[in-house]
């Protein structure tokens, strides 16, 4: 309670606290570089593939001491994390202040066109320019130029992904993850170039909330102890999702961004229980169905899985192909995801493996649930998963390895059967599949495409996805400081490595992605204006041809 009173008393009134003096700017950053030093899952792959050693300090620690002011020293320790270019990593201040411009913006086309607008804030009458505009410049520094440099506050992994998670940034600005976005003046001179070719200039109020902060002073954290249940590290390790998604529009909806085609006939989506969007549609004599998964972070995961079991029974009844939609899915629970994939692939497969950081701290987590659960009684399942993940970490620890070999974190075996009911009878989709993913399906919206392609069980439809492969724990950064940071604790590990272009063949998903089958880019000018008509079209040809190369029969 203490330390909540006094942040307040900072954020509210700072003329009586100094800036931080160079001792604290020292011990704060050390504080943030030996969290990562400790606890960083991909510290090897960065080094080789990002070029980037997060334990050569030296330079890191003279620029701490050439920081100006506690607002400089904030952007020191969020350059230093974006270096990882890691989308789960990422370093957050203690401020909830955030400025924005009544409209969002995204990259359609290689150009920055706005794709909604308030118009409670902004009536047509005062600010006419539409959905398909182009957004020049901002305080008459280009687009291109302010995407540049905001790149480092919106890292993705993947550089179209940090591209349009930038450029969101340029009309809406939270001090959380820009410490000078308290600077910004009362409004903004915004140029805007309108469909028919003309340049028009406007004075756009910043709508502020919350309260800004440019002074910290010596004021130290006070953390919050962990939860002592025996499954406490598995459930920490099987958090594979963005610690923030990004303002893109869509992200984590119900609500596909793209407009069904005509005929669909909707099944969920529409009570506020539905966990799932849904429904049918015709096309060239196939009926196929439809389903989005928005995240793998449902409020209630039972109720989710006996939705999706439903849904899917219906499917095999009723449908010669599905569609199954996770474009913008930040992420979630590996337990979940897996067991959605289990309704989806009707034969025996490997799950996603987790490398783990091999710390004496998660040594001794295990060690401790492990004790906890046998004196318990936990399921037997539960207790060889945490003896099977306790010996490799003890093993990488003797061993002087940086990770463990891939392990399950929901079960002891990364081989899974499909689902089925009591009575043996199989309830897994068996006829053609697809996914749909963009550059922002994330994490554990990685893991479920990633096992899908591993085992062939039908094409990736859309863009390579962001490249966040790994679980994801947050830790306090710095007693002065207050600020927060995610680290990746456990790299996934795929069945097979991945060749590409851009990076060495290894089994991960970090930064590489999940490469889609079949490329096709929602990202055009057209698509924002017509409801992605032209990318429906695209990916409904593409269903129809796998069901036609499946040899799927017509349903009657």
């Amino acid at each position: 309670m203490f330390s909540r009173v006094v942040a307040l008393c900072l954020l509210l009134g700072p003329a009586g606290f100094g800036q931080l003096t160079t001792a604290q700017k020292l011990n704060d950053f050390q504080h943030l570089a030996g969290l990562f030093a400790k606890q960083y899952a991909p510290y090897e792959w960065k080094r080789e593939v990002e070029r980037f050693d997060l334990l050569d300090l030296a330079p890191w620690l003279e620029r701490a001491r050439a920081t100006r002011d506690d607002l400089d020293f904030y952007e020191l320790m969020v350059e230093y994390v974006a270096r990882l270019n890691d989308a789960h990593s990422i370093y957050t201040l203690p401020s909830n202040f955030s400025a924005s411009l009544g409209f969002t913006v995204d990259i359609y086309d290689g150009k920055v066109l706005i794709d909604s607008v308030n118009r409670s804030r902004l009536p047509a009458a005062d600010y006419p320019f539409q959905i398909g505009d182009e957004l020049v410049s901002v305080d008459r520094r280009a687009a291109e130029e302010l995407i540049a440099n905001f790149s480092r506050y919106a890292v993705s992994a993947n550089p179209r992904s940090t591209r349009r998670a930038a450029a969101a940034r340029l009309v809406s600005r939270p001090q959380s993850r820009i410490p000078r976005a308290v600077e910004l003046g009362e409004r903004a001179e915004v140029a805007v170039r309108r469909a028919a070719g003309e340049l028009e200039t406007y004075s756009i109020p910043w709508t502020k909330t919350g309260l800004g902060m440019t002074v910290v002073g010596p004021v130290p954290a006070v953390g919050e102890s962990d939860s002592p249940g025996y499954l406490a590290p598995l459930l920490a390790l099987q958090n594979c999702r963005l610690p923030e998604p990004a303002a893109v529009l869509g992200q984590g909806s119900r609500i596909p961004v793209f407009g069904l085609p005509a005929g669909f006939e909707q099944r969920l989506g529409r009570a506020a229980t539905d966990i799932f969007f849904s429904g049918t549609f015709e096309s060239q004599g196939y009926r196929i169905g439809f389903i989005r998964i928005p995240n793998f972070s449902p409020s209630n995961v039972s109720a989710a899985l006996a939705q999706f079991q439903r849904e899917i029974l219906y499917f095999e009844e009723h449908t010669d192909g599905l569609i199954v939609d996770e474009m913008r899915n930040f992420g979630g629970l590996v337990g979940y995801t897996n067991s959605l994939l289990r309704y989806l692939i009707p034969h025996p497969f490997r799950a996603i493996g987790f490398e783990i950081r091999a710390t004496s701290d998660w040594i001794r987590s295990f060690s401790n649930s492990l004790e906890i659960a046998r004196a318990q009684g936990a399921d037997l399942s539960v207790q060889r998963t945490l003896e099977a993940i306790l010996s490799d970490l003890q093993q990488a620890n003797r061993e002087n390895r940086g990770r463990t070999g891939p392990l399950p974190l929901d079960d002891f075996l990364l081989e899974r059967e499909p689902m089925r009911d009591a009575g043996g009878a199989l309830l897994a989709y068996t006829r053609p599949l697809m996914v749909l993913v963009d550059e922002f399906s994330a994490s554990a919206g990685e893991s479920f495409p990633a096992t899908l392609q591993d085992h062939r069980r039908g094409p990736i439809f859309g863009m390579r996805t962001m490249g966040a492969g790994g679980s994801v724990l947050t830790e306090s950064a710095g007693s002065y400081t207050e600020g927060s940071t995610g680290i990746t604790q456990a790299l996934m590990n795929r069945r097979f490595p991945v060749v590409t272009g851009d990076y060495p063949a290894a089994p991960y998903v970090e930064n590489i992605g999940v490469h889609p089958d079949v490329q096709a880019d929602y990202m055009t000018r057209e698509n924002l204006l017509s409801r992605g008509s032209g990318f429906v079209g695209a990916f409904t040809a593409a269903m129809v041809e796998h069901i036609r190369q499946s040899g799927g029969a017509r349903r009657p």
